[in-house]
C-alpha cells in the first residue's frame, strides 16, 4: 500500500488522481485545505490510511454486492499495525478482510489490512484475527466511517451486508476486480473521466512517458510543505488553528 495518511493525524491526504504521475496532496474544498474532525473518542485516523497501487474503483461498473457503481479512486486500505507509517510510505500488507462502506451513493471498499514487518504480523491471517486480537477495533472502524463527514453537515455513511466485514478471501477477490479495472484504465480501454494515466512502468500502456519525461514533471512541482497539512501538537495551538 501506499500510505498517504499516517495514524492519528487530520489532514484529508490522498492520491491526486487527475495530475500528472499522481502526487499525494492534501484535498481542497472551497478553497480551504481539508482536514477530518476528530470524532470523540477518537484522534484523526485510526489507522495508517492510504490506497493500494494499480487498482481503481470504476464509476461506470455496478458493483454487484453492493448494488453502487465505483469511487473513481484507488481501493483504499487501513492498515492495524503498531507503527506509524509516513506519508508517502510504501509498505507491504497482509489483507485480512474488507468492508463495504456506501459513500454518497457510491461504492467505497475499505481493505483492512496490517504491515507485512510488524511484530505481530504472524498472528494476523483473517479478519476474525482482528476481531479476536484487537477486539472493538473492528466496530470502532465502522463508527468512524459512519460519522467522520457529519460534522462537515453531511448524513451518515451507510454500509453494505449491514456493515459486517467479509473475510481475507473476499477481499482478495475485490482487490482483483479493481486491478483488471485498473488495466483497463491505463490501456486505453476504459474511459477515465479526467484521470491521469501517465506512467513509467506499464509496458503496453499508450500513457507511459519516459522517465526523464517524469523527472521533469517532479523537478517543475514545488517542494513539499509539512507546516501546510501537519496540525500543531500543543493544544492551545490546535484550538487556534481550528479558528483561524
Amino acid at each position: 500500500m501506499v500510505v498517504e495518511v499516517p495514524r492519528w493525524s487530520n489532514a484529508k491526504m490522498e492520491i491526486a488522481t487527475k495530475d500528472p504521475l499522481n502526487p499525494i496532496k492534501q484535498d481542497v474544498k472551497k478553497g480551504k485545505l481539508r482536514y477530518v474532525a476528530n470524532l470523540f473518542p477518537y484522534k484523526g485516523y485510526i489507522w495508517n490510511y492510504g490506497a493500494i497501487p494499480q487498482t481503481w474503483e470504476d464509476p461506470g461498473h455496478n458493483d454487484k454486492h453492493t448494488g453502487c457503481c465505483g469511487d473513481n479512486d484507488p481501493i483504499d486500505v487501513c492498515e492495524i499495525g503498531s507503527k506509524v507509517c509516513a506519508r508517502g510510505e510504501i509498505i507491504g500488507v497482509k489483507v485480512l478482510g474488507i468492508l463495504a462502506m456506501i459513500d454518497e451513493g457510491e461504492t467505497d471498499w475499505k481493505v483492512i489490512a496490517i504491515n507485512v514487518d510488524d511484530p505481530d504480523a504472524a498472528n494476523y491471517n483473517d479478519i476474525n484475527d482482528v476481531k479476536r486480537l484487537k477486539p472493538g477495533y473492528l466496530e470502532a472502524t465502522v463508527d468512524w466511517f459512519r460519522r467522520y463527514k457529519v460534522p462537515d453537515g453531511k448524513p451518515e455513511n451507510e454500509f453494505a451486508f449491514n456493515a459486517e466485514f467479509k473475510d481475507k478471501d473476499f477481499a482478495v477477490d475485490v482487490i482483483k476486480s479493481t486491478h483488471d479495472h485498473w488495466r483497463a484504465l491505463v490501456s486505453k480501454k476504459t474511459d477515465g473521466k479526467g484521470i491521469s494515466c501517465m506512467n513509467t512502468t506499464v509496458p503496453d500502456s499508450p500513457f507511459k512517458c519516459e522517465p526523464d519525461a517524469a523527472k521533469a514533471i517532479v523537478d517543475a512541482l514545488p517542494p513539499p510543505c509539512e507546516s501546510a497539512c501537519t496540525l500543531p501538537t500543543d493544544v492551545d495551538k490546535w484550538f487556534h488553528h481550528q479558528k483561524n
